[in-house]
């Protein structure tokens, strides 16, 4: 019922995304729907987005082209990092003295670094490193975030098992 809504809609109304006031894009229902369908099956071919949303291939190209040129979305092989040779994962609290973003600009260039965000909490950053053990995961924390200037301490969180990792929320 819902690809029977978003088929009908009108040619100005599938226009691509616009922007929203704060400069992000404005996603309407077929972008959504078309990320969704991605989120499903990254894999999924046009055509068959195309007939799930009431769009042709090549619109639906398109669509995805856009919403990947603007940051939108990601289309990446996921791997468990357990089974490409990394043993140790951790995700790393840090209390910064000064500014913030440089300290997350350093880590956002680091190899290890899959994950960096600045908070509004106990940390000032988070960051998710990836390391191949717990001698290289030491090695990033002690020599590398440890010695940046402005860095004042940091908490480690050692991931003993991975439960659950999805990338379902971007439509919800």
């Amino acid at each position: 019922m819902h690809s029977e809504r978003v088929a009908s809609r009108s040619a100005d109304q599938r226009d691509s995304p616009r922007e929203s006031r704060n400069g992000s894009p404005t996603l309407d229902a077929v972008s959504l729907a078309i990320i969704q369908q991605l989120q499903e099956d990254g894999r999924r071919p046009y055509a068959a987005i195309g007939k799930a949303v009431g769009l042709s291939e090549a619109a639906v190209r398109q669509r995805v082209q856009k919403l990947l040129d603007q940051g939108v979305m990601q289309i990446v092989a996921v791997t468990d990092p357990l089974t490409v040779g990394f043993r140790r994962q951790a995700m790393v609290g840090i209390h910064v003295e000064g500014d913030v973003e440089s300290i997350a600009d350093v880590l956002t260039d680091m190899s290890e670094v899959e994950y960096v965000v600045m908070t509004a909490g106990s940390f000032d950053i988070l960051a998710e490193i990836v390391c191949e053990d717990d001698d290289h995961l030491l090695d990033v924390i002690n020599k590398r975030i440890r010695a940046l200037p402005g860095v004042r301490s940091t908490e480690s969180f050692v991931y003993m098992k991975l439960k659950k990792q999805t990338y379902m929320w971007g439509t919800r």
